[in-house]
Formats: structure tokens, C-alpha cells, sequence
């Protein structure tokens, strides 16, 4: 599970945070569209690497590259025939219009950063400021100039104008009509409609939510649900199939057999243990079995290398049912001095599960301690985001139980945010709120991330009856519940004694204010990414309202005030705000534990879904005289093979970084991603 959105610098708690990251005179914004940052991602720990480590980082982040594809296919039918249409016009771009390439290329941007036409965050769809016209004439240049003349994956050439035109006649209403596929995922639907129905997302076709209540899936992740001409309902599996042909090919498979050469390459660089956990996962791509997923979990999550790695079909938040995963992937390697901090907290993780406010039945006895880490990392591709700055992982409960979990801290995200600019003086109730904002936020977010992943998700024992996960009862409501019970637990924890007794916190009364006072201001500064509607969708935007709400209704520790015409969300008392902390985290163990559905619904239907406008505008309007982006992207690391040497580079340019990827499966964009037009053609606003 993810943790997202928050700014940190490192474990700064820890004092470690000044040798974390190498100075730098520029910003570590590159790029700008709109409302939309790109931020160049570092990693200062590859340069410590062994050459073999070096030549294993490689392959895996080609391997990174190789999924990338898949998750613009799940998030619309639409997505990769778009995509290739961006690409080839921005690659091939000799001749078209200086104000219409313009355009194209910013709107591609936001597409690549969004990894499709609708925002990642609130999951709404945006629409170009070209027109359709505008757009043709575009495409048939790039196509005069060899664009779409080889096969994009498994999508046919354009060789032809006509080709072309039909291709924009089949995009039309996915890239230009506002009401045509409007969210990802839609978990408040509109009337007539039901979750699935409203949602943009692949993971189901032709079936409905009430059709799906009987039937049995047999890979919750990794398949589409689908209803045939004959009104049957299947399983169409994404796999790659195996060699010998005794499991066919799925969906996907020309996206996980180019991942699986690369991976077969990794594995010969790999640490024996860590080769037989590569080769977990190249016989999972091969069958899409959920047997053989458990396997690659229980291996990977007791491996512990230097270079570690994600890829498979992991997340579930874009699922509004809570059961389909998106590809997504990252390569990383790990900042010992760092990671050494973390593993005091993660040490200790058994005295805060005892210590957890919630019923002593749902309190683990046997505990694993986890494995934590924090890394730079090489690569983020699929639905993984820059803005996810800490992950728990892997997600089945089963292998909770029995192996633990891995924690990762992602620096590079947390030091390009913190140097990216900041809104405390405009969002702080009060100079006194605003100056411990600048003073301790950096470790009360480090130390709310660390908590959150190492002693959060990771926590609480489930009834008997529940052994397999909670998530097949609280449904579209599971991810809200374990990003709001993985925060409280930091908010809970970060008052105890024990973390100064570990060494984790210096001056502990104003860091826990720190980190009260950011919760609280969170629920009301996170509306500026919600430009349109009245209802949040996105998880981590749920949880953070949901505890808002509920502590300032149970115990008015927190309070909404105007002043000047501006409002503010104040910590007035934060011993009843840990109060309603307690309270409500106790409340979503006993959920988590039993599979209480109506009353997560009825928690978070009436404390994290629905905002008022008139404040989200007040919001928006504020940060729009601050200039700081809402949204953000991020630019990779990129490793490069010289013959059998490795270097790394940090391009600051991220329509070529783009198009590079795009490369692996266009040859027609391979000659041009060295000439791409980008800067050159006008900077990026």
C-alpha cells in the first residue's frame, strides 16, 4: 500500500537528512503545463554500486520500461492508441504549426504524467486546447515525416492519410467529448449508473456490479472480467503464456514477454536468492497464476538487496470494486545510513502493536519484524507515481502473516517536493502555526511516513473468518480504510515515549503538534486538486477528510475558522484530537478485523466523500496566486549501458524521456528520440 502526497526530506528525525541528498543550485523543476510540474528524480546511492549490482539495475529498469504500456490500456480502451498518436506526432514534428505543436506537446506531457487523458489524482478527464482539426492536420504531417509507419506493440501501422483519419475518427469522442469516459474511477456514480458502469477503467466489459455478486474470480488481480455475446461471464487472464504452450497467452502477454527477456537477463546478475525471486516472477508473467504470484511475495518480501525492485499488478485503487490491480513498477537502490534509522523503528514494531488502541484480539502475538529501507530509486513506471513517497508492500495477507512485510522510503521524492516550494504562510491559522511548520514539519512528515509504512499497514490481527484479507468485504472501501488506519497509527504513536527513548525524535511535543497541525491542514489544502465536483474518489484524499471530520465532530479537537475571508482547519486541543485518533483507529481495526462493510460505508460515506465548493474554490484561488503547481510528474533516473559498463544520468527533459520508453515498442519512434523536438520548439509553460 501506498503513502502518498505528503513533502519530506528524508528521515530528518533521525538527523540524518543533511547527508541524504547532494546539494543543488538548480531546482529540481524541469518542466512545467499548467497546474502540473515535472520534478527530476536523483539517486546519488547507484554510484556506490558493485558493477554486477550496476548491470542488475539495468536490466531491471528495462524491465520497468517494458509494462509501462499496460496501465494506459487499463485506465481506458482508449489509452495506447492515444498514446501512440501523441507520440509520433511529437516525434516527427518537422513542419507542423510552432502554436499547434505547442499544444500537442503540452497536452501529451500532461497525458504522459497522468498516463492517460484523465488526472491521476482526481481521476477526471481533461481535454485538449487543440481542436480535432488542428489535430489531423498535425498527424498527417508527422505521418508525411514517417510517423506510425511501423507497429506500435500490437497495434497495427498507419500507413496510410486514411489510415490516419480513421484513427482520429475512432479517438474523437475519447480525446474531445467531456462526457465520454469521464473518470477512471467513479466510486460516487452518477444516478442510473453503478461503480463499474461509470468508470473509464478496463478491468471490466459488458458486465454489471449486481451481475458480479455471484460470480467466483479466480485471479482477483491480474484479469478482466468480461461478458460474452453469450451472456457468459469469464476471465480473460493477463499472462504471457509459457513456452511450451500448456498455458495460452492473455492479455498483455506482448507487454510481460518483452518484460520477461529483460528479467531473464537481471537474473544472471542477480544474488542467488534474489535470481530465484526474479524467477518467481518470470513464471507468474507466464502463467498469471495467483499461486504463483503468493510465491514470488513470500521470496521477495524476505529478500533484501541492495538493488530491490517492484513490478506486477500490485495496486488496487483504480479498481472501484477494490479487486483488479494496475501494472506498475520501480527500481531501487537502498541509502544504508538512512535505512539503518528505520530499522530502530521497525525493531520495535511489536511494543506499538501492543500498545495500538484497539481490542487485544485483534493484536498480533507472533510478529514478524518487518523489512524497511529507504532508497533512491532508478526508475518509476506504470501506475507507479513521484508522488508516492513511501509503500508497504507486498499486499496479501497471507503473506502478512506468515513473512512480514518490506517498507520503502523513497528519498528522491521526498527532497525534489521539499525543494519545490511550500504554501505554509498562506495555509498556517498563525505566525506560531507557521514558523513549527518550518521548524519540525520536515520530521513530523518523515516520522509520519516511516510509522505509516513500518508499524501502520503492517499491523493488526483479523478474525479467524478472515483469514485470506479483509478486502473481499469492505470493497471499494478497503483501500480507504488501511490509508486512514496506516496514518492514525502515526498520529497515535507519535506522542509515546518510546520514540524518543529510541533515539527517533528530539524535541517530541512540538514535532507531534508538526504533525497534528499538517493532518489537520491536509483535508483542507487537498481540495485544490479537486477542481470540479463535490465529492473526493481517490483514497489517500478520503482517508486524510475521514479523520478530519471525524475528530472534529466526535471531539472538536479540530475546528474550522474564517479569517480575513479566508478559512483555516486549526488544531484547538491536541490531546482531544489524539483522543479522536484513538477512537477512530480503534474503531477501523475492529472493521478491518471483522469485515464490517456497512459500517466502513457508513464512516467514510459521512466523514471523507463529500466537500464544500464554495471552500475548494476559496482553495483553488488561493494557491492560484501562489503559483505552485498542484499536480505533479516526475523525470527519471536513466541507467546506460556502455558495452558491459553502467552510468546513470538525469535528463531534465521529459518529453525525450517519454518518447525513449515509447521507443521499445515503435521502431518508428527509435531514429527520432535524439532529435525530438521539445525545448527547442518553445519552453515548457
Amino acid at each position: 500500500m501506498k503513502s502518498r502526497f505528503a513533502i519530506v526530506a528524508a528521515f530528518v528525525g533521525l538527523a540524518l537528512a543533511a547527508d541524504a541528498q547532494p546539494q543543488r543550485s538548480s531546482s529540481p523543476l524541469v518542466a512545467r503545463v499548467g497546474d502540473t510540474g515535472f520534478i527530476q528524480l536523483r539517486a546519488r546511492s547507484f554510484k556506490a554500486l558493485s558493477p554486477k549490482q550496476q548491470a542488475l539495475a539495468y536490466w531491471l529498469t528495462q524491465a520497468s520500461i517494458a509494462i509501462d504500456p499496460i496501465v494506459y490500456n487499463q485506465l481506458s480502451s482508449f489509452g495506447i492508441r492515444e498514446k501512440r498518436l501523441l507520440e509520433g506526432i511529437v516525434a516527427h514534428g518537422d513542419g507542423i504549426d510552432p502554436a499547434v505543436f505547442t499544444k500537442i506537446r503540452d497536452f501529451a506531457l500532461l497525458f504522459w504524467g497522468n498516463r492517460g487523458n484523465h488526472n491521476e489524482q482526481t481521476s477526471r478527464k481533461f481535454l485538449p486546447s487543440f481542436t480535432a482539426s488542428e489535430l489531423e492536420t498535425a498527424a498527417l504531417k508527422a505521418q508525411a515525416n514517417d510517423a506510425f509507419r511501423s507497429a506500435y506493440a500490437d497495434l497495427p501501422a498507419l500507413e496510410t492519410p486514411d489510415d490516419v483519419r480513421r484513427e482520429l475518427q475512432a479517438l474523437q469522442s475519447a480525446l474531445f467529448d467531456p462526457s465520454f469516459e469521464p473518470m477512471i474511477t467513479a466510486k460516487t456514480p452518477p444516478p442510473g449508473k453503478d461503480i463499474i458502469q461509470a468508470s473509464s477503467n478496463t478491468f471490466y466489459e459488458g458486465v454489471t456490479l449486481a451481475e458480479l455478486k455471484d460470480f467466483t474470480e479466480h485471479y482477483p488481480l491480474n484479469s478482466r472480467v468480461v461478458k460474452g455475446a453469450d451472456g457468459q461471464i469469464r476471465e480473460d487472464v493477463y499472462r504471457a503464456g509459457t513456452s511450451d504452450g500448456s498455458v495460452p497467452p492473455g492479455l498483455y502477454a506482448i507487454y510481460l514477454r518483452k518484460a520477461i527477456q529483460y528479467l531473464e537477463q537481471a537474473k544472471a546478475f542477480a544474488e542467488p536468492e534474489q535470481a530465484t525471486v526474479i524467477a518467481d516472477l518470470i513464471r507468474y508473467y507466464e502463467t498469471g497464476s495467483p499461486d504463483d504470484w503468493l510465491t514470488f511475495g513470500a521470496d521477495w518480501v524476505r529478500n533484501d538487496e541492495p538493488v530491490d525492485f517492484a513490478n506486477g499488478f500490485i495496486e488496487v485503487y483504480r479498481d472501484a470494486r477494490g479487486r483488479k490491480a494496475t501494472a506498475q513498477s520501480f527500481v531501487s537502490v537502498t541509502d544504508r545510513a538512512v535505512t539503518d534509522a528505520m530499522k530502530t523503528l521497525g525493531a520495535n514494531a511489536a511494543y506499538f502493536e501492543q500498545k495500538a488502541p484497539w481490542d487485544a484480539k485483534y493484536k498480533k502475538q507472533n510478529f514478524e519484524p518487518p523489512v524497511v529501507k529507504a532508497v533512491d530509486v532508478l526508475i518509476e513506471t506504470g501506475d507507479f507515481r513521484v508522488v508516492t513517497i513511501g509503500d508497504n508492500l507486498p499486499n496479501e495477507n497471507s503473506i502478512h502473516e506468515k513473512y512480514g512485510t518490506k517498507n520503502f522510503l523513497f528519498l528522491g521524492s521526498s527532497h525534489a517536493f521539499d525543494a519545490a516550494g511550500s504554501a505554509i504562510d498562506e495555509f498556517a491559522a498563525t505566525p506560531a502555526e507557521a514558523a513549527r511548520h518550518k521548524r519540525y514539519s520536515e520530521q513530523a512528515e518523515d516520522l509520519l511516513t516511516a510509522m505509516h509504512e513500518v508499524i501502520g499497514h503492517g499491523s493488526g490481527k483479523l478474525s479467524d473468518r478472515l483469514k485470506e484479507g479483509a478486502q473481499a468485504y469492505l470493497k471499494e472501501y478497503y483501500s480507504t480504510l488501511e490509508e486512514g488506519r496506516a496514518d492514525l497509527m502515526g498520529l497515535w504513536n507519535v506522542w509515546d515515549p518510546k520514540l524518543k527513548e529510541l533515539g527517533l525524535v528530539d524535541d517530541q511535543d512540538e514535532v507531534a503538534k508538526a504533525m497534528y497541525d499538517n493532518a489537520a491542514r491536509a483535508a483542507l489544502t487537498q481540495l485544490r486538486r479537486n477542481p470540479k465536483g463535490d465529492a473526493l474518489e481517490e483514497d489517500h484524499q478520503r482517508d486524510r477528510q475521514l479523520i478530519v471530520g471525524f475528530i472534529m465532530s466526535r471531539t472538536g479537537g479540530i475546528k474550522k475558522i474564517e479569517k480575513s475571508g479566508k478559512t483555516y482547519f486549526v488544531v484547538v486541543d491536541y490531546q482531544k484530537m489524539r483522543q479522536g485518533v484513538g477512537e477512530l483507529l480503534a474503531e477501523l481495526m475492529r472493521i478491518k478485523a471483522e469485515g464490517d462493510y456497512s459500517a466502513i460505508k457508513n464512516l467514510v460515506d459521512t466523514y471523507g466523500v463529500h466537500f464544500d465548493t464554495r471552500m475548494r474554490d476559496e482553495v483553488v484561488a488561493r494557491y492560484a496566486k501562489l503559483d505552485i503547481p498542484t499536480y505533479w510528474a516526475g523525470v527519471n533516473p536513466v541507467v546506460v549501458r556502455n558495452g558491459g559498463a553502467f552510468s546513470i544520468e538525469f535528463p531534465g527533459d521529459p518529453v525525450r524521456q517519454y518518447l525513449s520508453y515509447g521507443a521499445m515498442y515503435d521502431q518508428s519512434l527509435a531514429a527520432s528520440v535524439q532529435t525530438a523536438p521539445s525545448r527547442k520548439r518553445g519552453a515548457v509553460r
